[in-house]
Protein backbone atom coordinates (compact mmCIF):
# COMPACT_ATOMS: atom_id res chain seq x y z
CA UNK A 1 0.00 0.00 0.00
CA UNK A 2 1.40 3.38 -0.81
CA UNK A 3 2.16 6.05 1.21
CA UNK A 4 -0.58 8.75 1.87
CA UNK A 5 0.93 11.71 0.70
CA UNK A 6 1.99 14.49 3.56
CA UNK A 7 -0.40 17.74 3.63
CA UNK A 8 0.39 20.77 1.63
CA UNK A 9 0.19 23.76 4.16
CA UNK A 10 -1.39 26.29 3.02
CA UNK A 11 0.56 29.50 1.55
CA UNK A 12 3.88 26.86 0.68
CA UNK A 13 5.93 27.01 -2.09
CA UNK A 14 5.00 23.66 -3.15
CA UNK A 15 1.05 25.04 -3.13
CA UNK A 16 1.96 28.66 -4.86
CA UNK A 17 3.52 26.65 -7.59
CA UNK A 18 0.72 23.80 -8.17
CA UNK A 19 -1.13 26.70 -8.41
CA UNK A 20 0.45 28.75 -10.70
CA UNK A 21 1.48 25.82 -12.82
CA UNK A 22 -2.34 24.89 -12.73
CA UNK A 23 -3.48 28.77 -14.08
CA UNK A 24 -0.30 28.45 -16.89
CA UNK A 25 -1.82 25.08 -18.15
CA UNK A 26 -5.09 27.19 -18.51
CA UNK A 27 -4.25 30.27 -20.20
CA UNK A 28 -2.26 28.03 -22.51
CA UNK A 29 -4.99 25.99 -23.16
CA UNK A 30 -7.55 28.85 -23.80
CA UNK A 31 -4.82 30.48 -26.18
CA UNK A 32 -4.62 27.25 -28.28
CA UNK A 33 -8.25 26.82 -28.51
CA UNK A 34 -8.10 30.85 -29.70
CA UNK A 35 -5.45 30.18 -31.97
CA UNK A 36 -7.23 26.86 -33.71
CA UNK A 37 -10.46 28.77 -33.81
CA UNK A 38 -8.92 31.86 -35.50
CA UNK A 39 -7.56 29.35 -38.11
CA UNK A 40 -10.65 27.53 -38.61
CA UNK A 41 -12.89 30.71 -38.95
CA UNK A 42 -10.27 32.31 -41.68
CA UNK A 43 -12.08 35.19 -42.05
CA UNK A 44 -10.09 38.40 -43.04
CA UNK A 45 -12.21 41.48 -41.70
CA UNK A 46 -12.91 44.03 -44.05
CA UNK A 47 -10.24 47.25 -43.39
CA UNK A 48 -12.66 49.99 -41.73
CA UNK A 49 -12.01 53.50 -41.62
CA UNK A 50 -14.11 55.56 -38.66
CA UNK A 51 -15.45 58.22 -40.56
CA UNK A 52 -17.03 60.08 -37.08
CA UNK A 53 -17.28 58.43 -34.03
CA UNK A 54 -19.27 55.10 -33.86
CA UNK A 55 -19.09 55.51 -37.75
CA UNK A 56 -17.38 52.71 -39.55
CA UNK A 57 -16.78 52.09 -43.33
CA UNK A 58 -14.66 49.92 -45.46
CA UNK A 59 -13.97 52.06 -48.75
CA UNK A 60 -14.27 49.71 -51.80
CA UNK A 61 -12.15 49.71 -55.01
CA UNK A 62 -13.23 50.91 -57.97
CA UNK A 63 -13.43 47.36 -59.56
CA UNK A 64 -15.85 45.05 -61.13
CA UNK A 65 -16.27 41.72 -59.39
CA UNK A 66 -13.92 38.84 -59.59
CA UNK A 67 -12.29 36.14 -57.59
CA UNK A 68 -9.80 38.08 -56.05
CA UNK A 69 -11.74 40.91 -54.36
CA UNK A 70 -14.94 38.30 -53.20
CA UNK A 71 -16.89 40.97 -54.05
CA UNK A 72 -16.05 43.55 -51.89
CA UNK A 73 -16.54 46.41 -54.41
CA UNK A 74 -18.87 48.15 -52.87
CA UNK A 75 -18.44 51.05 -49.92
CA UNK A 76 -20.21 49.26 -46.78
CA UNK A 77 -20.21 50.24 -43.37
CA UNK A 78 -21.84 49.79 -39.74
CA UNK A 79 -22.57 52.27 -36.97
CA UNK A 80 -22.46 51.04 -33.20
CA UNK A 81 -24.92 52.42 -30.64
CA UNK A 82 -24.89 52.06 -26.75
CA UNK A 83 -27.24 48.60 -27.43
CA UNK A 84 -26.79 47.71 -30.68
CA UNK A 85 -25.04 47.95 -34.14
CA UNK A 86 -26.55 48.38 -37.69
CA UNK A 87 -24.52 47.27 -40.90
CA UNK A 88 -25.11 49.01 -44.16
CA UNK A 89 -24.87 46.83 -46.93
CA UNK A 90 -22.92 44.01 -47.14
CA UNK A 91 -21.70 43.25 -50.74
CA UNK A 92 -21.62 41.17 -53.70
CA UNK A 93 -20.55 37.67 -52.14
CA UNK A 94 -21.18 35.35 -48.71
CA UNK A 95 -17.47 36.24 -48.33
CA UNK A 96 -17.77 39.88 -48.36
CA UNK A 97 -20.67 39.95 -45.75
CA UNK A 98 -18.20 37.58 -43.55
CA UNK A 99 -15.46 40.10 -44.07
CA UNK A 100 -17.61 42.83 -42.98
CA UNK A 101 -19.35 40.56 -40.10
CA UNK A 102 -15.52 40.35 -38.62
CA UNK A 103 -14.64 43.68 -38.85
CA UNK A 104 -17.91 44.00 -36.95
CA UNK A 105 -16.81 41.81 -34.62
CA UNK A 106 -13.22 43.35 -34.64
CA UNK A 107 -14.92 46.39 -33.37
CA UNK A 108 -17.61 45.62 -30.67
CA UNK A 109 -19.61 42.35 -29.49
CA UNK A 110 -22.75 44.23 -29.43
CA UNK A 111 -25.27 42.45 -31.40
CA UNK A 112 -26.70 42.96 -34.36
CA UNK A 113 -29.92 44.28 -34.55
CA UNK A 114 -30.68 45.45 -38.35
CA UNK A 115 -28.84 45.20 -41.82
CA UNK A 116 -29.94 48.29 -43.61
CA UNK A 117 -29.79 47.67 -47.73
CA UNK A 118 -29.32 51.36 -49.56
CA UNK A 119 -30.51 49.26 -52.82
CA UNK A 120 -31.01 45.71 -54.36
CA UNK A 121 -28.59 45.93 -56.77
CA UNK A 122 -25.50 42.62 -56.17
CA UNK A 123 -22.52 44.52 -54.88
CA UNK A 124 -24.42 45.87 -51.75
CA UNK A 125 -26.76 43.19 -51.07
CA UNK A 126 -26.09 39.64 -51.78
CA UNK A 127 -23.55 39.59 -49.06
CA UNK A 128 -27.18 40.12 -46.30
CA UNK A 129 -26.37 35.70 -46.42
CA UNK A 130 -23.48 35.92 -44.19
CA UNK A 131 -25.98 38.27 -41.39
CA UNK A 132 -28.64 35.98 -41.20
CA UNK A 133 -28.70 35.45 -37.21
CA UNK A 134 -32.03 35.50 -34.59
CA UNK A 135 -32.73 38.70 -33.59
CA UNK A 136 -31.03 40.70 -36.61
CA UNK A 137 -33.64 42.29 -38.76
CA UNK A 138 -33.32 43.51 -42.48
CA UNK A 139 -34.53 46.86 -43.47
CA UNK A 140 -35.23 48.00 -47.11
CA UNK A 141 -37.15 50.43 -49.27
CA UNK A 142 -40.49 49.19 -49.75
CA UNK A 143 -39.53 48.21 -53.18
CA UNK A 144 -36.53 46.41 -52.55
CA UNK A 145 -37.73 42.72 -52.84
CA UNK A 146 -39.74 42.60 -55.89
CA UNK A 147 -36.82 44.33 -57.65
CA UNK A 148 -34.23 41.93 -56.23
CA UNK A 149 -36.59 38.84 -56.30
CA UNK A 150 -36.76 39.74 -59.70
CA UNK A 151 -33.21 39.34 -60.93
CA UNK A 152 -31.78 37.14 -58.17
CA UNK A 153 -30.68 34.17 -60.47
CA UNK A 154 -29.26 36.82 -63.00
CA UNK A 155 -27.59 37.96 -60.00
CA UNK A 156 -26.30 35.06 -58.94
CA UNK A 157 -25.14 33.45 -62.52
CA UNK A 158 -23.44 35.90 -62.88
CA UNK A 159 -21.34 36.14 -59.59
CA UNK A 160 -20.47 32.95 -60.02
CA UNK A 161 -19.32 33.26 -63.61
CA UNK A 162 -17.37 36.20 -62.66
CA UNK A 163 -15.37 34.21 -59.41
CA UNK A 164 -14.68 31.12 -60.97
CA UNK A 165 -17.42 29.63 -58.80
CA UNK A 166 -16.18 30.73 -55.83
CA UNK A 167 -19.46 33.11 -55.21
CA UNK A 168 -21.44 29.88 -54.96
CA UNK A 169 -24.80 31.47 -53.68
CA UNK A 170 -28.27 29.56 -54.40
CA UNK A 171 -31.43 31.24 -54.71
CA UNK A 172 -32.75 30.27 -50.75
CA UNK A 173 -29.75 32.53 -50.13
CA UNK A 174 -31.74 35.69 -51.43
CA UNK A 175 -32.61 37.87 -48.06
CA UNK A 176 -35.44 39.81 -48.29
CA UNK A 177 -36.65 42.41 -45.77
CA UNK A 178 -38.02 42.00 -42.36
CA UNK A 179 -38.79 46.16 -42.43
CA UNK A 180 -39.72 47.77 -45.08
CA UNK A 181 -39.50 51.63 -45.83
CA UNK A 182 -42.31 53.06 -47.90
CA UNK A 183 -41.43 56.78 -46.87
CA UNK A 184 -39.35 57.42 -43.34
CA UNK A 185 -38.50 55.23 -40.12
CA UNK A 186 -36.36 55.70 -37.29
CA UNK A 187 -34.29 53.24 -35.86
CA UNK A 188 -32.51 53.43 -32.56
CA UNK A 189 -29.61 51.34 -31.33
CA UNK A 190 -29.74 52.73 -27.62
CA UNK A 191 -28.94 56.61 -27.53
CA UNK A 192 -28.38 56.56 -31.34
CA UNK A 193 -30.71 57.19 -33.75
CA UNK A 194 -31.04 56.51 -37.53
CA UNK A 195 -33.50 58.08 -39.65
CA UNK A 196 -34.62 56.37 -42.83
CA UNK A 197 -35.56 57.66 -45.81
CA UNK A 198 -36.98 55.84 -49.08
CA UNK A 199 -36.27 57.75 -52.08
CA UNK A 200 -37.93 57.85 -55.72
CA UNK A 201 -36.76 56.53 -58.46
CA UNK A 202 -32.99 57.08 -59.27
CA UNK A 203 -30.05 55.10 -59.53
CA UNK A 204 -33.14 52.26 -58.86
CA UNK A 205 -36.56 52.25 -57.87
CA UNK A 206 -35.75 51.23 -54.36
CA UNK A 207 -32.73 54.08 -53.19
CA UNK A 208 -32.84 54.05 -49.46
CA UNK A 209 -30.75 56.90 -47.70
CA UNK A 210 -29.36 56.67 -44.07
CA UNK A 211 -28.59 59.65 -41.66
CA UNK A 212 -26.95 59.12 -38.50
CA UNK A 213 -28.18 61.68 -36.17
CA UNK A 214 -25.71 61.67 -33.57
CA UNK A 215 -22.76 62.48 -36.31
CA UNK A 216 -24.30 63.70 -39.10
CA UNK A 217 -23.55 61.42 -41.20
CA UNK A 218 -25.50 60.35 -44.53
CA UNK A 219 -24.93 57.56 -46.31
CA UNK A 220 -26.49 57.49 -49.17
CA UNK A 221 -25.62 54.35 -51.37
CA UNK A 222 -25.10 54.46 -54.97
CA UNK A 223 -27.48 57.90 -54.87
CA UNK A 224 -23.62 59.09 -55.36
CA UNK A 225 -20.32 57.66 -57.02
CA UNK A 226 -16.77 59.67 -56.40
CA UNK A 227 -14.16 58.21 -59.01
CA UNK A 228 -16.27 55.29 -60.13
CA UNK A 229 -18.60 56.41 -63.13
CA UNK A 230 -22.32 56.35 -62.13
CA UNK A 231 -24.84 53.68 -63.17
CA UNK A 232 -27.83 54.44 -64.49
CA UNK A 233 -30.79 51.29 -63.33
CA UNK A 234 -33.58 53.61 -62.54
CA UNK A 235 -34.33 57.33 -64.00
CA UNK A 236 -31.83 59.55 -64.95
CA UNK A 237 -34.57 62.52 -64.86
CA UNK A 238 -35.65 61.17 -61.33
CA UNK A 239 -32.06 61.17 -60.31
CA UNK A 240 -31.22 64.59 -61.43
CA UNK A 241 -34.21 65.95 -59.38
CA UNK A 242 -33.24 63.69 -56.18
CA UNK A 243 -29.56 65.42 -56.48
CA UNK A 244 -31.38 68.93 -56.70
CA UNK A 245 -33.16 67.81 -53.45
CA UNK A 246 -30.51 66.38 -51.54
CA UNK A 247 -28.05 69.18 -52.44
CA UNK A 248 -29.80 71.19 -50.22
CA UNK A 249 -29.15 69.56 -47.25
CA UNK A 250 -26.66 70.55 -45.13
CA UNK A 251 -25.05 67.70 -43.15
CA UNK A 252 -21.35 67.11 -41.68
CA UNK A 253 -20.48 64.59 -44.27
CA UNK A 254 -21.44 61.99 -46.37
CA UNK A 255 -20.60 57.97 -47.41
CA UNK A 256 -21.09 57.34 -50.89
CA UNK A 257 -21.80 54.33 -52.58
CA UNK A 258 -18.49 54.26 -54.43
CA UNK A 259 -15.82 56.29 -53.70
CA UNK A 260 -13.63 58.06 -51.10
CA UNK A 261 -14.72 56.39 -47.20
CA UNK A 262 -16.45 59.93 -46.31
CA UNK A 263 -16.80 62.96 -48.60
CA UNK A 264 -18.16 66.46 -47.82
CA UNK A 265 -21.53 67.56 -48.69
CA UNK A 266 -22.40 69.24 -51.35
CA UNK A 267 -18.89 69.65 -52.96
CA UNK A 268 -19.08 65.99 -53.75
CA UNK A 269 -21.36 66.07 -56.08
CA UNK A 270 -20.23 68.52 -58.44
CA UNK A 271 -18.39 65.52 -60.78
CA UNK A 272 -21.34 63.33 -61.19
CA UNK A 273 -23.42 66.61 -61.56
CA UNK A 274 -21.23 67.41 -64.79
CA UNK A 275 -21.18 64.12 -66.42
CA UNK A 276 -25.22 63.65 -66.25
CA UNK A 277 -25.48 67.46 -67.67
CA UNK A 278 -23.14 66.68 -70.48
CA UNK A 279 -24.86 63.01 -70.53
CA UNK A 280 -27.93 64.77 -70.96
CA UNK A 281 -26.70 67.05 -73.03
CA UNK A 282 -25.24 64.92 -75.70
CA UNK A 283 -28.57 62.27 -75.79
CA UNK A 284 -30.80 65.39 -76.43
CA UNK A 285 -28.73 66.77 -79.38
CA UNK A 286 -28.25 63.19 -81.06
CA UNK A 287 -32.33 62.90 -81.01
CA UNK A 288 -32.78 65.87 -82.60
CA UNK A 289 -30.09 64.87 -85.47
CA UNK A 290 -32.23 61.86 -85.43
CA UNK A 291 -29.29 59.62 -84.83
CA UNK A 292 -29.49 55.81 -83.37
CA UNK A 293 -29.88 54.30 -80.17
CA UNK A 294 -27.00 52.50 -81.45
CA UNK A 295 -24.89 56.06 -82.17
CA UNK A 296 -25.80 57.31 -78.85
CA UNK A 297 -24.59 54.74 -76.98
CA UNK A 298 -21.00 54.44 -78.80
CA UNK A 299 -20.83 58.21 -78.34
CA UNK A 300 -22.75 59.92 -75.95
CA UNK A 301 -20.67 61.41 -72.73
CA UNK A 302 -17.40 60.41 -74.39
CA UNK A 303 -15.77 63.74 -73.40
CA UNK A 304 -16.14 62.39 -69.81
CA UNK A 305 -14.49 59.70 -70.23
CA UNK A 306 -11.04 60.63 -68.44
CA UNK A 307 -12.91 61.52 -65.39
CA UNK A 308 -13.90 58.68 -64.31
CA UNK A 309 -12.88 55.23 -63.30
CA UNK A 310 -15.16 51.82 -65.30
CA UNK A 311 -16.15 54.64 -68.03
CA UNK A 312 -16.27 51.76 -70.98
CA UNK A 313 -18.07 49.14 -68.79
CA UNK A 314 -21.07 51.98 -67.46
CA UNK A 315 -21.18 55.13 -70.10
CA UNK A 316 -23.03 53.04 -72.99
CA UNK A 317 -25.39 51.52 -70.67
CA UNK A 318 -26.00 55.18 -69.43
CA UNK A 319 -26.47 56.73 -72.67
CA UNK A 320 -29.12 53.66 -73.57
CA UNK A 321 -31.18 54.96 -70.59
CA UNK A 322 -30.60 58.52 -71.35
CA UNK A 323 -31.81 58.09 -74.58
CA UNK A 324 -34.83 55.75 -73.94
CA UNK A 325 -35.93 58.66 -71.59
CA UNK A 326 -35.26 61.46 -73.92
CA UNK A 327 -37.37 60.15 -76.20
CA UNK A 328 -40.73 60.46 -73.89
CA UNK A 329 -39.86 63.82 -73.15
Amino acid sequence: MSPRPSPVAPGSPALRWSALRSGLAALCAVTVMASVAARADGVEPLPTTEVAPGVFVYQAPYALLSAANQGAIANVGFIVGRDSVAVIDTGNTRQAGERLLAAVRARTKLPIAYVINTHMHPDHALGDVAFKADGTKFVAHAKFARALLARAQSYLDAAKRQTDGAADLRLEDIVTPDIEVADRLELDLGDRKLQLQAEPTAHTDNDLTILDARTDTWFLGDLLFVGHLPSVDGSLEGWVKVMRRTAERKVARVVPGHGPASVDWPGALAPQQRYFDRLRSDVEAMIEKAATLREASESAGLSERDGWALFDEFNARNAIEAYREAEWR
